[in-house]
């Protein structure tokens, strides 16, 4: 292993662009949908969201590994309330970065968004 968490030939680098892309755009173009965000990659299909939410796990486990907010946290589904799809709150809750009751997870990704969005730049 080459120190990075992510798995799939090209997926750190995929990772590293997503951090890029989540640290440079303007604050009013955030959160952006898993969609938006595959299209500034410029990823083409087959499995362009599947690729975006493996270099977002990614980017959580290095986050919590540095002790960073989650830079995943702004990146939301475009169904559902302006939140992120169930994958993120169950890794999130597993790397102990949000709490497991589901009914207190909303709240907590409010605030981890703020610390993300916070953080950049």
């Amino acid at each position: 292993m080459n120190g990075h968490v992510a798995s799939g030939a090209g997926e750190p680098a995929l990772a590293d662009q997503v951090r890029r892309v989540l640290e440079t755009v303007p604050d009013a173009a955030l959160p952006m949908t898993y969609r938006q965000l595959a299209e500034a990659l410029g990823l083409r299909p087959p499995r362009t969201i599947q690729r975006v939410t493996t270099a977002l796990e990614a980017l959580m486990r290095e986050d919590v590994h540095h002790g960073r907010p989650l830079v995943a946290a702004l990146v939301v589904s475009q169904r559902g309330e302006g939140l992120p799809a169930t994958g993120f709150f169950d890794l999130a809750a597993e790397l102990g970065r949000l709490p497991a009751d589901p009914s207190a997870r909303v709240a907590a990704y409010r605030d981890e968004y703020r610390r993300a969005l916070n953080a950049r730049g």
